[in-house]
């Protein structure tokens, strides 16, 4: 794992990714059919890792295969540290968050700085569904059905200048309605960041809604990030402003604790957590009891290999996990 942040190394775009940045916004068409929820089946009390590589690659990669997790373990199991540090913190407390209205506030490398609404951003015509793998750097994970807008088609909004290699993102951090905050365990606000060719593939997504419901407080609401390649911490919740750089951002776990916690943060089953293995997962899915949940063997990107790993190319997955 890196031990600092390398602005060098998180520079390095391969050249051919790099020409395809017209290419991906050219996809945003493809994303605009909603599809179907996945039924939910599951042997939930087998406790050996279970093989899964069938699923490695979806026919369709918007529409994971995988059984669902149940809306209730979804919006009760989760991490957001703003609300405490227990899994159930979040729907104690969150139920108190204000999320009317929401600006989210766009400076940096753009043609204009300004704040934008939420229905300005990421306008109700441009939602579409994902269903995605959610892996956390934990070692647990969950299948779960998104509504949003596409990043990219968020990032066009926004007007970034040529020059902006990076996106970052900061989530609210107000005392007065998140009792996490008014604690030392992180630097606030929480902030996460992503190289433009990453925010631009057609997978990440900004989530305003999961199982076609508005996003819970506990998990996010109004807006968050998805990434489904990488682990979940990346996918920042409760956002407030976005930022276009020059330089790599600094982001809030990968500077608290950087020998743990990438700033690419791609699922990689072969590079373990300093403190347990990466290879297999606790999967929280189907209709199943928790406590038994199954382990299954965790996939490459979390199962995205085929769409994502060019943009990685050349890098020492070993290192830059």
């Amino acid at each position: 794992m890196n031990s600092k942040l390398d602005p060098k190394a998180l520079s390095v775009t391969p050249e051919e990714v790099y020409l395809q940045r017209r290419h991906y916004l050219r996809l945003f068409g493809m994303a605009a059919t909603t599809w179907p929820l996945a039924g939910c089946t599951e042997d939930a009390k087998q406790h050996k890792v279970i093989d899964v590589q069938a699923n490695s690659v979806d026919a369709d990669p918007m529409r994971a295969s995988d059984p669902l997790t149940r809306f209730e373990d979804a919006t009760s199991y989760n991490n957001f540290y703003e609300f405490g540090t227990g899994k159930g913190d979040p729907r104690r407390h969150a139920g108190q968050l204000r999320t009317t209205p929401w600006e989210i506030h766009v400076s940096g490398l753009v043609e204009e700085p300004r704040s934008f609404s939420l229905l300005e951003l990421l306008p109700e015509t441009s939602r579409v569904e994902r269903i995605y793998r959610l892996r956390c750097v934990e070692a647990w994970s969950m299948v779960i059905p998104w509504q949003g807008v596409p990043l990219a088609k968020v990032i066009e909004r926004c007007k970034p200048l040529p020059d902006a290699a990076y996106i970052a993102f900061d989530s609210l951090a107000d005392p007065t309605q998140m009792p996490g905050i008014r604690q030392a365990t992180l630097e606030w606000p929480y902030t996460e960041a992503l190289r433009m060719d990453e925010a631009l593939h057609p997978l990440s997504l900004m989530a305003t809604g999961m199982y076609r419901r508005s996003l819970p407080p506990q998990n996010g609401a109004p807006v968050r990030l998805v990434v489904p390649w990488k682990y979940g911490f990346k996918s920042i919740k409760s956002i407030v402003s976005i930022r276009f750089t020059r330089e790599p951002p600094e982001t809030t776990w990968n500077r608290m604790q950087p020998s743990e916690y990438g700033f690419f943060a791609n699922v990689n089953p072969d590079v373990d957590h300093p403190r347990w293995s990466q290879r297999s997962e606790r999967r929280l899915a189907g209709d199943g009891n928790r406590a038994f949940a199954p382990r299954i063997a965790t996939l490459p990107f979390n199962g995205y290999a085929k769409q994502v790993e060019q943009l990685y190319r050349g890098m020492d997955l070993h290192q830059w996990f």
